[in-house]
C-alpha cells in the first residue's frame, strides 16, 4: 500500500483522493489546502466512506508521502480563454505549494494550470529531478482526441503531445490512416474547445482529469512501464529546451523512467515547434 499526499482538495483534488482510497491504491492520505472548511468537510466526506484510510491534514506529512498531487489554485472559468490566462492567478499557488516541499523525496504530479509552466516551475524552486516531476494534462486530452477520432470512425491509438492547451498535438501520423490536413485541422479546432463545453455546463471538469490522475497514481505505484503522454522538463528532446512540454514517456515506480522520442510528420513537428516556443517564454517569466 502507499500513501497519498494531495495539495488542493478542491474538485479535482477530492475526486482524486476519494478515488484513490476507493479503489484501494493507497492505505494513507494526506490532504491539504487553505481552505480549511473545505478541507474538514472533504476529511469528513471520505470517513463516511466506511473505507479504512489513514487521513491527516499536517503539512509535515507530506514529505514522506510516495506520490503528492498539486491541484491547488484557481480552476479555469469560461472568462479564461486559454488555461495559460491563468498564470498571473496560479504562480503564486505554486510558490507556495512549493514551500511545503523541502525535504520531499517522492514522485510529484502538477496539475494546476497552466499545467506546463507550473510542472517547469516547481521542478526549478523544489530541485526535484525532472525524472520526479510529473505534469498532468496529455492523458485527458487523448481520450478527448479518441472521442473526437471514434466520431469519425478513424482507427488508432489517440496521443496528444505538446502544451496542454492551444498549442496541444494530436498524433495523426500513427494513426491507422491517413488524415488529411483538412481534417486535422477540424478535430484540432474541436479539441481546443472541448474542456469549455464542460466548463460552461457544470462550472469544472472533475470525472475526466480526476480519472486519468487516479490512473496515472496506479501506473506509478504499481511500477507498470506504461508510455502515456505527460508533461516533463525537456533538455533537447524533440528539439526543446528550458519548457516542459507533453511527450511520450515511460512510467515506472521511480516516476518518468524514459523519454520517448517518437518520429512526428511535418505537421505535428511544426506544432509541437510552436507549443515548445510559447510554452518557453511562459516559463523564463514565470521563474523571474
Amino acid at each position: 500500500m502507499a500513501k497519498l499526499a494531495v495539495i488542493g482538495v478542491g474538485r479535482i483534488g477530492g475526486e482524486v483522493a476519494s478515488l484513490a482510497a476507493i479503489l484501494g491504491l493507497v492505505d494513507e492520505l494526506v490532504l491539504y489546502d487553505q481552505n480549511t472548511s473545505l478541507l474538514k468537510a472533504q476529511v469528513l466526506d471520505i470517513h463516511h466512506t466506511g473505507i479504512p484510510v489513514s487521513i491527516t491534514t499536517e503539512t509535515r506529512d507530506i514529505l514522506d508521502a510516495d506520490i503528492c498531487i498539486i491541484a491547488a489554485g484557481t480552476p479555469r472559468t469560461p472568462a479564461e480563454k486559454t488555461r495559460a490566462d491563468l498564470i498571473t492567478a496560479n504562480i503564486p499557488v505554486i510558490r507556495k505549494c512549493a514551500g511545503l516541499l523541502d525535504g520531499f523525496s517522492g514522485i510529484l504530479v502538477t496539475v494546476t494550470n497552466p499545467v506546463d509552466v507550473n510542472n517547469f516551475l516547481m521542478s526549478h524552486l523544489t530541485g526535484i529531478p525532472r525524472e520526479r516531476c510529473i505534469g498532468f494534462g496529455g492523458q485527458v486530452d487523448s481520450a478527448r482526441f479518441a472521442c473526437a477520432l471514434k466520431q469519425r470512425n478513424i482507427k488508432g491509438n489517440a496521443v496528444i503531445l505538446g502544451e496542454h492547451g492551444n498549442y496541444q498535438v494530436p498524433v495523426f501520423s500513427r494513426l491507422l490512416q491517413t488524415v488529411t490536413e483538412d481534417n486535422r485541422n477540424e478535430i484540432l479546432d474541436e479539441l481546443r474547445g472541448a474542456s469549455m463545453k464542460v466548463i460552461k455546463g457544470k462550472g469544472g471538469t472533475v470525472f475526466g482529469p480526476a480519472y486519468h490522475i487516479t490512473t496515472l497514481v496506479r501506473m506509478l505505484l504499481s511500477d507498470s512501464r506504461d508510455t502515456v503522454p505527460c508533461s516533463v522538463v525537456l533538455e533537447g528532446e524533440y528539439g526543446l529546451s528550458e519548457c516542459s512540454l507533453g511527450v511520450p514517456v515511460r512510467i515506472g515506480c521511480t516516476g518518468i523512467q524514459d523519454i520517448i522520442t517518437w518520429n512526428l510528420d511535418l505537421w505535428e513537428q511544426a506544432r509541437m515547434a510552436q507549443g515548445g516556443a510559447f510554452v518557453r517564454d511562459l516559463c523564463r517569466t514565470a521563474v523571474l
